[in-house]
């Protein structure tokens, strides 16, 4: 019999699981590690939207099986969200269905819509579900440039003129992760013109819609684009918006085709996500936002903080327009260890974890990425022991750290 099944065998190792397994050996030791590296938000989901769960749970009928699409409400409160953000209009039941994060929504719509033999165009470094939900459901995944501009648009027609077959969908995720980049209005036009021509579907991860920093620069959805609807599936979470990620609620909207095929497969996979948390959620989006402005506020402050304070220990990191993440270029002096490397060296030396840009594709092997996910006071403790770690003679031999 074969050591693996197939689908595990186009899996690889998970990059990750190095350093998690070092944090783990740190902690155990009882090192005090600040942990930068999950974009896991720290702090408490608004009172209103667990008052709310509170009291939904409270009547047993929402106990009983939810609906795999989502509950009537709250289709409409994310069509109603669409309609007052990007000015988009969607019909709540034919061009909205409720997922179990956008991650789930992603994965079960790979299913619905891949097979064997596909090629999915997919930005390298991104987030790994955009390539791997394609691989899980058999498909293959060739990498463009991961930057919102011409460089992607000539790559995307590139791979269309010489790829067989022709591939059939294509990711974006702007504000990124993990570069933390936005794509103006003008591409998404030009992305959609493109995407058209093609006859590719243009599935676009939306998850940090609402963690920017410059209310003049706020990022745009690829449904404001007209025509956009005809090819484009749109993800959106509760997740970072509302400190809601341990709920899994997320959303998929856009092409009626592609919500009804996620909508079929989901049907034959659950039931939705619990009935209360359907309910909280649609009190999230139909209730007050200042929620939402301080939250924008906080990671804001954590960035200025955090990228202050790096530039001050000689580490040269771009100050990100939008979402939780800082994407650092490795200082020269450690880059040969690569993001694995430097990672485990960072922890070692400076106690801070953080994510090896390695597991968001091989062309994010130069980089690691920053989490805003501690408050300042742990920040400035991460930043003290990166000075330190940085301002010292800290670099070792590629071989010594494989060796850990």
């Amino acid at each position: 019999m074969p050591e693996e099944f197939h689908r595990i065998r186009r899996l690889p190792p998970y990059v990750f699981a190095e350093v998690n397994t070092a944090k783990a050996k740190a902690r155990a030791a009882a090192e005090d590690i600040v942990d930068l590296g999950m974009g896991n938000p720290d702090t408490a989901t608004p009172p209103h939207i667990v008052a709310k769960l509170v009291e939904a749970v409270q009547d047993p009928r929402t106990h009983r099986y939810s609906q795999s699409k989502g509950i009537p409400g709250l289709r409409k409160a994310l069509a109603n969200y669409y309609d007052r953000r990007f000015g988009v209009k969607l019909n709540p039941e034919t061009e909205v269905v409720a997922t179990l994060g956008s991650k789930e929504g992603l994965a079960n719509l790979a299913q619905a819509i891949s097979s064997p033999g596909d090629t999915i165009l997919v930005p390298n470094p991104s987030y790994p579900i955009h390539q791997f939900g394609f691989i899980i459901a058999g498909a293959s995944a060739r990498s463009i440039p991961y930057t919102p501009d011409d460089t992607m648009l000539e790559a995307i027609d590139r791979a269309v003129r010489h790829s067989v077959p022709k591939p059939t969908a294509l990711i974006v995720n702007f504000p990124s992760n993990p570069t933390a980049l936005l794509a103006s209005r003008e591409f998404y036009k030009e992305l959609v013109a493109l995407a058209l021509k093609h006859e590719l579907f243009i599935l676009s991860d939306l998850a940090y819609a609402e963690i920017y920093f410059d209310e003049n620069n706020r990022p745009s959805s690829v449904l404001e684009v007209p025509g956009a609807k005809d090819c484009t599936v749109e993800f959106t979470s509760m997740s970072k918006t509302y400190n809601m990620p341990g709920w899994r609620m997320g959303f998929a909207a856009g092409n009626p085709r592609l919500i009804s095929a996620l909508a079929r497969v989901k049907s034959y996979l659950d039931y939705g996500a619990f009935t209360p948390i359907q309910v909280a959620a649609v009190a999230a989006l139909n209730g007050p936002q200042d929620c939402v402005a301080e939250m924008r506020a906080l990671y804001k402050d954590r960035r200025d903080v955090l990228v202050k304070g790096l530039h001050a220990a000689g580490w040269d990191v771009p100050a990100p327009e939008a979402s939780m993440f800082l994407w650092a270029p490795i200082p020269e002096k450690f880059r040969h260890l690569g993001s694995v490397g430097f990672s485990k060296l960072l922890l070692e030396k400076a106690k801070v974890a953080v994510a090896p840009g390695l597991g968001f594709g091989e062309h994010g092997d130069g980089h690691v990425r920053i989490a805003l996910v501690e408050n300042n006071q742990r920040i400035r403790q991460a930043l003290r022991g990166i000075r330190h770690f940085l301002q010292g003679d800290n670099a070792a031999p590629v071989e010594e750290l494989n060796e850990g």
